[in-house]
């Protein structure tokens, strides 16, 4: 019997949406998705059709994050094999981490365990008001992986942190979104549309000052102000001397919409998306 395609893609426009494709077991994450969302990423950073990625799941939910009937086999695997296991999501992780496009979270159903991971992973999370999220390691006597102790010491206390982790405790969209990660909260079967608008948003913008942008947002996290304040000293001078800069300031001093999308209509070795600066 011929297995289901583990990831869906589509084009909405300069937008592309990729769609987990394991709802029988609500998107449990396996090795074929690993490959198959590190490729599709990868070849996205030579495609400058695309402006924005939005993941999202089929089936009604995102994912129930790491198949439970695979980890419980690698107990009989020696350490250094389950460690280089475990290193594929980390890879995934920082793959969708470092991706140069902005790439968007689409939630309905459950995000949980490492699901919840590779939803905070991503730029920017739109979720329906009844989604649920939990780190729910605890439940099945593991501890949380994936980053989500990272990503989510970026938003709460350490007091928030450790009973979310401690208790494994479903929350709801609503209450993500009141604590802060949340971009946008949709109604239910509504958050994929709204990622969607969002996409569509941020996919007209200048594709290589938005790469700079996501470096500078990611590393605000992890570095001290004179760190930062280098790195962005960095970036301006290059930004400064792209076309896209012409062509914003441009259309600013003549008052008129700025055309980055006809930038990204060059071919990539082209002079005007070819990044000489670095």
């Amino acid at each position: 019997m011929e297995q289901p395609q583990p990831l869906l893609q589509r084009r909405e426009g300069a937008v592309l949406v990729l769609s987990n494709n394991n709802p029988a077991a609500r998107n449990a994450l396996s090795p074929a998705f690993y490959a198959a969302l590190t490729e599709a990423l990868a070849q996205t950073e030579s495609d400058p059709t695309v402006g924005a990625i939005v993941l999202t799941g089929e089936g009604g939910h995102f994912c129930a994050g790491g198949d439970l009937r695979q980890l419980a086999k690698r107990r009989e695997l020696p350490i250094e094999e389950r460690r280089a296991k475990l290193e594929g999501l980390h890879d995934l992780i920082r793959t969708v981490r470092d991706c140069r496009k902005p790439v968007i979270a689409a939630v309905e159903g459950a995000a949980a365990g490492a699901g919840l991971s590779l939803a905070l992973a991503c730029d920017m999370l739109v979720a329906a008001r009844n989604a649920v999220f939990s780190v729910a390691y605890v439940k099945v006597g593991l501890t949380p992986d994936g980053g989500a102790t990272a990503f989510l010491a970026e938003f709460v206390s350490r007091q928030v942190l450790t009973e979310l982790c401690l208790t494994g405790e479903r929350i709801s969209g609503e209450r993500l979104h009141a604590l802060g990660p949340v971009n946008r909260l949709a109604e239910p079967g509504e958050a994929l549309t709204q990622a969607l608008a969002l996409a569509a948003q941020v996919a007209t913008g200048p594709d290589l000052a938005m790469g700079r942008i996501k470096a500078l947002c990611s590393a605000a996290y992890a570095q001290p102000l004179d760190d930062q304040l280098e790195l962005e000293a960095q970036l301006m001078v290059q930004s400064q001397a792209t076309e896209e800069s012409r062509e914003g300031i441009g259309a600013f001093l003549e008052k008129r919409p700025a055309d980055f999308a006809r930038l990204r209509q060059v071919n990539t070795a082209g002079a005007g998306t070819q990044d000489t600066t670095q």
